[in-house]
């Protein structure tokens, strides 16, 4: 078998579906699971059926596919009972042999053509009702009479015909006649032989069904059969199915399987070709669809890295509108700021003069080390003190003021216009000189 183009897991397949099912052919092998998309659970049931005589999931229910039936592509068998015609003699017996010889061959090609077209126009003109059950009456009977015989297919000839088409089998028909005396010899004898049983179990699907039947006169005039017993052997050959062997009479079984052999021997190359190319289709839409699947996974990681940069863009100019609006508030505040400190600025109480009485002189000292002194009216409120210390320019925006020893915190906040000014100096503890300190509370 060649593995070019196989992957491991594939080759694995092949070789576990070969030990399960006996199988001596890997082409056949992969074939079957190529069919079954490499499902190896599928692809042995399906052969389990196949081998058991059950149609596969896939014989289509519907007219059976056309068969080619041209006897110059055909191996043609006769009786080899004896023939006690004698030897043609001198040249005159030899030009009435030759002659008879054309005569018959030319009325057989005749015959036969005139039986197909008349064949379809009667199967166009009558179906049968139950095909089926045509096929499955026939193995029956046929069990009861003869128990020891291949395996029956036990579906419908359109059926038949579509699983050997599928599985690239070779489809051996018999159309039993029970009234001839050679068809029941040839049950009992060729047909039943464990040999010929081996190998057409082996190699083949085996169709049969009776003349009598509706179904099997049907079958019979559409592949021209007047002659019983006929085994008939059909394969496809370039996408065709065709009728590759007729043979006709009763023979010993040996005769038997060397007929069956040299049929399977000369074409078997044609369904190794249709496997060969049924495994170069399923490698070119394994390669497409693992192409297909490259592309998209490059697709999808070309769209991931695209949506990943617009992600970041957005990121990026989320950030930057943040910062921009964060600086434009934090300009709107420092001018809301100065525009304040404009106004509070002029609602600062003017300094008392060195030695006015009630008067208390305050060390400020800001956090940036910068020392402010000023003197202020015991009256005067924890307003002004903040009024006067937010004005400033080194002043932080927001603080607290506290004492010195004992520490602590001075009611000293920004009020609203209109609102209580809050505790005196006096009343806030504060005499003479001080010292408080301003702390900053942004930092």
């Amino acid at each position: 078998m060649d593995n070019d183009g196989l992957s491991n897991e594939q080759t694995e397949k092949i070789l576990q579906f070969q030990d399960i099912t006996g199988l001596d052919d890997m082409n056949v092998c992969r074939d079957i699971l190529i069919r079954h998309q490499w499902d190896l659970e599928v692809a042995f049931q399906e052969h389990l059926n196949i081998r058991e005589g059950r149609p596969s999931a896939y014989a289509t229910e519907s007219r059976a596919p056309a068969v080619v039936n041209d006897r110059f592509l055909q191996h043609v068998f006769a009786s080899v009972r004896a023939n006690n015609t004698p030897a043609p003699s001198g040249i005159g017996g030899f030009i009435g042999y030759v002659f008879n010889y054309m005569v018959s061959f030319w009325y057989s090609a005749v015959s036969a053509f005139v039986t197909t077209i008349v064949g379809l126009f009667r199967d166009q003109e009558s179906i049968p009702a139950d095909p089926l059950g045509d096929v499955l009456k026939f193995i029956q009977t046929y069990n009861e009479r003869y128990p020891e015989h291949p395996v029956f297919y036990q579906g419908t000839y359109s059926q038949a015909l579509s699983d050997a088409k599928n599985e690239l089998r070779f489809l051996l028909v018999y159309l039993h006649s029970e009234a001839t005396s050679e068809a029941a010899a040839f049950c009992r004898g060729a047909l039943a032989d464990p040999q010929v049983i081996e190998f057409v179990n082996r190699r083949m699907l085996f169709w049969a069904c009776d003349m009598a039947s509706h179904e099997g006169k049907r079958v019979a005039n559409s592949v021209s059969v007047r002659t019983h017993p006929t085994l008939l052997i059909i394969g496809m050959r370039a996408n065709k199915m065709i009728i590759m062997g007729r043979l006709e009479g009763d023979c010993s079984p040996e005769e038997l399987i060397r007929r069956m052999e040299t049929v399977v021997n000369d074409n078997e190359v044609w369904l190794n070709q249709a496997r060969q190319d049924r495994l170069e289709r399923d490698l070119t839409q394994t390669l497409r669809q693992q192409q297909d699947e490259a592309y998209q996974r490059s697709l999808q990681a070309d769209q991931e890295k695209q949506r990943r940069k617009q992600q970041e863009r957005e990121e990026a100019m989320r950030i930057q509108a943040a910062i921009e609006a964060e600086q434009l508030a934090e300009q709107q505040r420092k001018e809301d700021i100065e525009r304040l400190k404009l106004e509070l600025a002029e609602q600062v109480p003017s300094e008392p003069e060195a030695g006015a009485p009630d008067t208390i002189s305050i060390v400020f000292k800001l956090p940036s080390g910068l020392r402010l002194e000023r003197r202020f009216h015991n009256t005067n409120t924890m307003n002004d003190i903040y009024n006067f210390i937010f004005c400033h320019p080194d002043a932080p925006d927001s603080f607290e003021v506290t004492t010195n020893f004992p520490k602590r915190v001075l009611q000293c906040t920004a009020r609203a216009p209109g609102a209580d000014p809050g505790l005196t100096l006096l009343q806030s503890g504060l005499k003479n000189r001080e010292v408080l300190f301003v702390a900053d509370l942004e930092a």
